[in-house]
């Protein structure tokens, strides 16, 4: 059941997408906006081909400063966060001690001993709590800058072009997954390049009360260009088509970091952080289970997150993820499955509608763009 949507977290963009008409959707108890009037396909293509301007203000945002900074986050994930210079990203997770998923978040370093750590919206409550939960004994501060932090997210290879004449701060240097501090149309914001659709392009971090002006004259700057105004609909197709997880779908607290692909994040050398044991156990055994993706063989079959995967009327798996590509052409989605059917050219067949209905397994990520 819906929550309704006087009732609703909302962006500091929240009458900017209602005055550009977007349909707006309860998304993890925020209200909005999954597309604008142009529709899902065109703003997929938009990003693809020329940039779409994205709202992730909803996102949270966790600074952990002190002494002891570095080593609890350490301690809290499992990549190695030591090797970050100061203005680089990376990707990473908070686990559990059985190797499953609090979350998955992005660690900027700031300093030497300063980090912000960037969590996904509808966990930020949760992530905040866990982080505060161990840091007792580090000598550091913990500080929930999320509700005083904008974000907006360009994304698409036009990206440079129309960001470069609003900001003195040359932006070809800053590499892909760094960062670095500048001011855009006169707003101090954060400039990083990481981005959750496969297209080059910058994340702007800045205070809240200045969001919907660095909205506009992003906006203003590149609708010339072909920039657009893109929801969370294409957000979804543009990352799974690259095969980006998403929390509870992908990843969850049912899932480990290896089953779901995501072993090059787990630094097994680093330190002793939360998880590692189950996954040191996980590594030496035979997974049971393996995320593939696949494409279903008629046009009319599109399937769905969540639908079962099944072999002689049971069930053994389940799609996480699952949309038509724009960019492909076809339905594709990803899926657990036993891991003696997770080979490439396989078939598997995924319940649809009481149906059980043929889809083949293909090499991901299923786009990749041009370098």
């Amino acid at each position: 059941m819906s929550t309704a949507a006087s009732e609703l977290m909302k962006t500091p963009l929240n009458a900017a997408h209602r005055a550009l008409n977007a349909k707006m959707v309860d998304f993890g108890g925020w209200d909005m906006p999954v597309q604008y009037p142009a529709g899902i396909i065109a703003e997929h293509e938009a990003v693809r081909t020329k940039a779409g301007l994205f709202d992730v203000s909803h996102m949270g945002e966790i600074r952990v400063k002190g002494p002891g900074a570095l080593a609890l986050v350490e301690h809290l994930t499992p990549n190695a966060v030591s090797k970050l210079v100061i203005g680089q990203v990376h990707y990473t997770a908070f686990l559990y001690e059985n190797g499953t998923f609090v979350d998955d978040l992005l660690v900027y370093r700031e300093g030497e001993q300063e980090f912000l750590l960037v969590v996904n919206a509808g966990n930020i409550d949760k992530d905040f709590a866990w982080v505060q939960q161990h840091a007792a004994g580090y000598d550091c501060t913990v500080v929930n800058e999320s509700p005083v932090t904008g974000q907006i997210a360009l994304q698409g290879p036009l990206a440079v072009s129309i960001l470069q004449p609003l900001t003195a701060t040359p932006l070809d240097p800053i590499g892909y997954y760094y960062f670095t501090h500048g001011e855009v149309a006169g707003i101090k914001c954060i400039i990083s390049r990481t981005g959750y659709t496969g297209e080059d392009g910058f994340e702007l971090y800045c205070a809240a009360g200045d969001t919907e002006k660095l909205w506009n004259a992003v906006l203003a700057a590149g609708t010339p260009k072909g920039l657009i105004p893109a929801g969370l609909g294409c957000r979804n197709t543009l990352r799974l088509e690259c095969k980006m997880a998403l929390y509870g779908h992908e990843i969850d607290d049912s899932i480990h970091a290896l089953e779901a692909g995501l072993g090059w994040i787990v630094k097994l050398d680093h330190g002793d952080f939360i998880g590692r044991e189950a996954l040191v156990a996980a590594k030496a055994a035979p997974a049971p289970r393996k995320l593939v993706g696949f494409k279903t063989l008629e046009k009319r079959d599109i399937a769905r997150d969540h639908m079962p995967v099944v072999q002689d009327g049971k069930q053994i798996g389940f799609v996480t993820s699952a949309a038509p590509s724009p960019t492909c052409g076809f339905n594709l989605g990803l899926a657990y499955v036993p891991t003696e059917l997770a080979k490439v050219g396989g078939t598997i067949q995924i319940e649809i509608r009481g149906r059980a209905v043929n889809a083949e397994i293909i090499p991901t990520p299923f786009y990749k763009r041009a370098k």
